[in-house]
């Protein structure tokens, strides 16, 4: 049976006004509908102003049945991670470019989402990957990723090379602009363009694709999803090499530490309308079957 959303938590773009006016429309809607509206902490100072919610953040998302997220795929990214630490679902309307995990356009906002709030949707569960860096016994960063976690040389003009290790087996030392470890999620993200291939978004595996590898012969790999990924580091530039969770840069690497990625324990919740389609969605964005 669907669930009643009593308390919703509406997030968008961070320090972005042209939000201004769909958040403030949804949050008037929400509320004549007689539900409460808390504002998430990734919503610009301007635009809050605009609103008569109580401010929130992602403390308070034990306080909400539903996250609705009005922006892109990245705004998506942040706010997601952030609820599956409470298990809160998210829906999403975009303002950004392709919209694989923002579908509902904006156009159809109060039509999707009241239809949504009338029970008429359906949910998915999608799996995240979990990083620990770590220098011998020692934690230096832990932290989850919904799309991809890369091994990037910045702006370093010159290979870096990183050997891979799988549930303790030695794969390969590869010399590359880089390693994207990719969710299914994420498979349509950057590791797309590195040429990694597109997995269902509810199957469950890892898979790890090098950045312009020097070897040719160095192709993406897909891994069961209960792998555990060990990557350490033998030729980079520690001023410039680093570990990016979702597209943000989250750690500096000096040179000798181990990179360990594995499937997180957390779910994230996405609410999708009844007519959402994965494969309807790709020939959208990816403009598959268009005639030229």
């Amino acid at each position: 049976m669907p669930t009643v959303f009593k308390t919703i938590g509406l997030f968008g773009k961070h320090n972005d006004p042209s939000a201004r006016d769909a958040l403030h429309g949804m949050a008037e809607y929400l509320r004549y509908r007689d539900i409460e509206v808390l504002v998430g902490e990734t919503t610009a100072r301007e635009i809050l102003e605009s609103l008569l919610a109580k401010a929130a953040d992602c403390a308070t998302q034990d306080l909400i049945d539903l996250g609705i997220v009005i922006g892109g795929d990245g705004t998506m990214l942040h706010v997601a991670r952030a609820l599956a630490q409470r298990a809160v679902p998210v829906v999403g309307v975009n303002m950004g470019r392709l919209g694989f995990l923002t579908d509902i356009s904006l156009n159809e906002m109060y039509e999707d989402i009241g239809r949504i709030l009338d029970g008429e949707y359906k949910t998915e569960q999608r799996m995240m990957i979990r990083i620990d860096v770590t220098r011998g016994d020692e934690g230096l960063f832990s932290a989850n990723a919904f799309n991809d976690m890369v091994i990037g040389k910045g702006e370093l003009e010159r290979l870096i090379e990183v050997k891979t290790f799988v549930d303790g087996e030695f794969v390969t030392s590869v010399r590359a602009d880089g390693i994207i470890v990719t969710t299914p999620t994420g498979s349509t993200a950057y590791a797309l363009s590195a040429g990694g291939p597109i997995l269902h978004p509810q199957l469950e595996a890892i898979t790890v694709v090098p950045i312009c590898p020097h070897t040719l012969s160095h192709r993406p790999i897909a891994l069961r999803d209960s792998s555990v990924i060990d990557f350490t580091l033998i030729d980079i530039c520690s001023r410039y090499t680093h570990v990016s969770l979702d597209g943000q840069i989250v750690y500096h690497l000096d040179g000798d530490e181990k990179i360990r990625v594995r499937r997180a324990d957390e779910m994230v919740t996405l609410v999708r309308t009844l007519e959402h389609d994965h494969y309807t969605a790709l020939r959208s964005k990816l403009g598959w079957g268009e005639v030229s």
